[in-house]
């Protein structure tokens, strides 16, 4: 999937610096790689489409498990068609989707997470203080992500069960008493005639 907008120089600059911090900030815990301007180097896949987030972190065991995607937006990019674009897909991803946008669009990026129905794990903000990026948490979901709706074979119907009577309609019936059983009769013993 390519980017949905070029963003001006300067601000992929700024864009790359940010992914870059944060693969530094991850490797210690997971195995971290990403996809700075335009390439596509780390894919994940998500149904049948992939994906190139920003960074993507896996397990740093065998499996390699995917842990979490991170997408890192500007200025430009917290927008309608963005969120549209890439954020719903990454929060389909069978992972956690953290999602980066500068301090002054939180409002912009939360409210376009809500009307496009986008499940954002974490919620970061991030601003720079001359060389220094810094990154703040605001807001981590600790509801479970939903689980993707998929499409079921139609299975055969059952015919449905005869409707109930009303109790006052049910007749109860007598139990019926079985006979104890008798022993066999004797035959009678006929009278001698004399």
């Amino acid at each position: 999937m390519s980017p949905i907008l070029v963003r001006p120089v300067r601000e992929q600059l700024e864009h790359d610096r940010i992914i870059r911090l944060l693969q530094t900030k991850f490797k210690r815990k997971y195995e971290a790689g990403i996809n700075p301007g335009a390439e596509q180097t780390v894919p994940v896949s998500v149904g049948t489409a992939q994906l190139y987030p920003d960074v993507v972190l896996q397990s740093l065991d065998r499996g390699r498990k995917l842990q979490a995607v991170i997408e890192v937006e500007t200025g430009e990019s917290v927008n309608h068609l963005e969120a549209l674009a890439e954020w719903a897909h990454f929060s389909k991803a069978r992972a956690a989707f953290h999602l980066y946008v500068p301090g002054g669009m939180v409002d912009v990026a939360r409210r376009l997470c809500d009307d496009n129905q986008v499940y954002v794990s974490e919620f970061w903000s991030y601003h720079t203080v001359g060389d220094q990026v810094r990154f703040t948490l605001v807001f981590r979901n600790k509801e479970a992500p939903p689980k993707p709706v998929t499409p079921r074979a139609a299975a055969p119907r059952r015919p449905s069960p005869p409707p109930a009577r009303p109790a006052a309609a049910v007749k109860r019936a007598k139990p019926v008493k079985k006979a104890a059983k008798k022993p066999a009769a004797k035959p009678a013993k006929k009278k001698a005639r004399r």
